[in-house]
């Protein structure tokens, strides 16, 4: 099933897509306490759109939202390890990577606040004169667990989704400097959608036990990057239970892949100072992100708000 929150003019609606319609359950009921009953509820739910729908719309004339617009958490990885290399040798660092990147896969936890939708516009963040796109995959916990074994991991996700990690780069030098991790950079949007895609609709795409899913990302209809996500260093199962060490993981949770290689404007910084790259994103560039089997999202650029400066200037 293709996951749907939507409206459609009577307020937030769960549905499926079905070609160029989406099939609405009754109102009230949210994709979030679907995914929370588990994968018999959220089946039957599924069932009880396509074959009784409350109402079908057809799908220009509703207003997608994030699948989950408020997650209950959201961690972002760092499983490409080559995007990692390409920021490096954009700012004229080393590729050569410490070993701990080839120990455990990193992640950070980042704003469940600030999810938008697929076709949402997305604002500058406040202050950012360097503001830039991530494409990535964000896998959705279907049935949580704590302390997960790598081989069994992937079986507590329930579906995958397009994530699009907006970061303010200048902003993240300044994070980065505190030593404590990423902050401000990180918050201003997430986008999540079209859809919450389950795992059984994207079996066709696997290959050697991997997700071989293509992604590619546009600014303004030209191409940035096309990648695969079985390209990925740190499988989401890895991921997950690496996650799940010590903690619980809850069902709604979403977790970023990191981002695919060359899927960001850092990676394709061509000047000695990167204040001075000139492609950083602007009011009025149209960002959007294709997955195969997972849709597509379309998101235009404008301004942010002014910044009411701390005593510090800042």
């Amino acid at each position: 099933m293709k996951w749907v929150t939507y409206e459609s003019g009577a307020g937030r609606r769960t549905g499926i897509l079905d070609g160029e319609t989406v099939r609405g359950l009754r109102a009230g009921v949210s994709l979030l306490s679907l995914v929370e009953a588990g994968d018999d509820t959220l089946a039957e739910a599924g069932d009880s759109a396509r074959l009784a729908p409350e109402e079908v719309r057809p799908l220009d004339e509703v207003r997608l939202l994030a699948p989950l617009p408020r997650p209950p958490s959201v961690r972002d990885g760092l499983c490409f390890l080559d995007h990692l290399r390409g920021c490096y040798r954009a700012l004229g660092r080393s590729e050569q990577l410490h070993p701990v990147w080839s120990e455990i896969p990193a992640f950070y936890f980042t704003n469940a606040g600030s999810v938008v939708g697929p076709h949402d516009d997305v604002p500058v963040a406040p202050g950012s004169r360097m503001f830039d796109l991530e494409l990535e995959i964000g896998a959705v916990i279907g049935r949580g667990g704590s302390d997960l074994s790598p081989a069994t991991a992937e079986r507590h996700i329930v579906g995958y989704t397009l994530f699009n990690d907006w970061t303010a780069r200048d902003h993240q030098v300044r994070d980065l400097a505190l030593g404590i991790g990423m902050g401000k950079s990180k918050d201003s949007a997430i986008t999540l959608g079209p859809a919450l895609v389950t795992v059984d609709e994207l079996e066709d795409h696997r290959r050697d036990g991997r997700l071989a899913i293509e992604l590619s990302a546009t600014v303004n209809g030209e191409e940035l990057t096309r990648g695969s996500l079985d390209q990925m260093d740190w499988t989401f199962g890895e991921l997950a239970a690496f996650v799940s060490r010590g903690t619980d993981l809850a069902p709604g949770d979403v977790i970023g892949s990191g981002t695919v290689p060359g899927g960001c404007l850092l990676e394709h910084v061509d000047t000695p100072d990167m204040a001075d790259f000139a492609r950083w994103l602007r009011p009025g560039d149209v960002v959007t992100l294709r997955g195969q089997g997972l849709g597509e999202t379309r998101q235009i650029v404008v301004p942010g708000i002014d910044v009411i400066p701390l005593s510090s200037g800042f």
